[in-house]
């Protein structure tokens, strides 16, 4: 059984959380805008620098950003007190033994949220994101499912980079030099999707769903870097949720919905079943496996209905899930049971 974490770190977690999407809107530099874009509609920052006019992505529409917008003056005013409330609430968080984040990771995710990757569309997934889910889902994580690995990986929508017309505020390529991070060479000569950092062996990969036979590169305008296209990852970064990075004060950052996340394991673990990701694939099943266990109580519906929208994809996609599931037959007597 899962081990809950307390009423207090779950309040603190979840006030980190309002804080933290306040902020965003508080730091508006002039007046929001509204776009359409085919059947979507976006926020964007409007103002003047000099004789230029821009227009900084905020966000989808939807009813929350609405309503944060609305109050922006009232945000403004409160960013001072909110800055040392998010560090009350992160002395909280430690005190009541939530998972932070390393400091050589936390430097690395911190900078590209600086930087508006998170803002712009980007999804951090993997064990980092996996992290996460402590205070999502108000339950710890331990050892083994959460053991640190050094790989940072961002994934995003093509598409998604190429409509929304805006950019990160300062290159990625020169936020990683900064931190010591060495671009490593590609297949396709200059178009870039990996650095490495020396220091700490810690490697930042992007990523983005494939849509055709062939994982090739594919550009991501908005972030300025290319990204490896993968199958199956369009069903675990599509609407994604956000959540705090527990590392300084807090962070914004995006990461898959967790009963995604689950599925997606599933998925990939077959993929990984044999060679050299052996060990991966290992790691891949015991996520999905707690994830899931804490989803099939808490809840539920979202559950099911991740498993059956992956089902319903095609054939490729039930036979990697049968696969993964026929060495845990607990887990698929779980899932055939919601």
């Amino acid at each position: 059984m899962a081990q809950h974490l307390s009423p207090v770190a779950v309040a603190a977690w979840t006030d980190l959380l309002r804080h933290l999407k306040d902020a965003a809107v508080s730091e508006l530099r002039g007046v929001p805008r509204l776009k359409k874009v085919g059947q979507r509609a976006y926020w964007y920052d409007h103002f003047r620098i000099g004789d230029r006019t821009l227009d900084r992505y905020i966000g989808e529409d939807g009813e929350e950003l609405r309503a944060r917008l609305d109050r922006l003056e009232a945000l403004r005013e409160a960013e001072k007190q909110s800055q040392r409330e998010r560090s009350r609430l992160m002395r909280i968080l430690r005190a009541e033994g939530c998972l932070m984040t390393a400091r050589g990771s936390g430097q690395v995710i911190s900078a590209m949220a600086r930087a508006g990757v998170f803002r712009l569309g980007g999804t951090l997934v993997g064990t980092q994101a996996f992290r996460c889910y402590e205070g999502e889902l108000g339950v710890r994580i331990g050892f083994d499912q959460a053991a640190m690995t050094d790989d940072i990986d961002i994934a995003s929508f093509e598409r998604l980079s190429l409509v929304l017309g805006d950019q990160v505020i300062e290159p990625l390529a020169e936020v990683f030099r900064e931190l010591r991070f060495a671009p490593l060479p590609s297949v396709e000569g200059q178009r870039v999707w990996r650095w490495r950092q020396g220091e700490q062996q810690t490697l930042v990969e992007f990523l983005t769903p494939c849509f055709d036979g062939t994982e090739g590169l594919r550009d991501l305008p908005a972030l300025g870097v290319s990204a490896q296209s993968l199958h199956y990852l369009n069903f675990l970064i599509a609407e994604p949720i956000r959540v705090p990075l527990l590392y300084r004060a807090g962070f914004l950052i995006q990461v898959p919905r967790p009963e995604r996340y689950a599925i997606h394991k599933l998925i990939v673990a077959d993929r990984r079943r044999d060679g050299p990701d052996t060990l991966k694939a290992r790691k891949d099943r015991a996520q999905a496996e707690f994830l899931i266990e804490v989803l099939a109580e808490e809840r539920p519906d979202e559950l099911r209905d991740a498993y059956e929208m992956a089902m319903a994809q095609g054939p490729s996609w039930r036979g990697r899930l049968a696969a993964t599931l026929a060495r845990m037959p607990d887990l698929r007597k779980r899932l055939a049971a919601l």
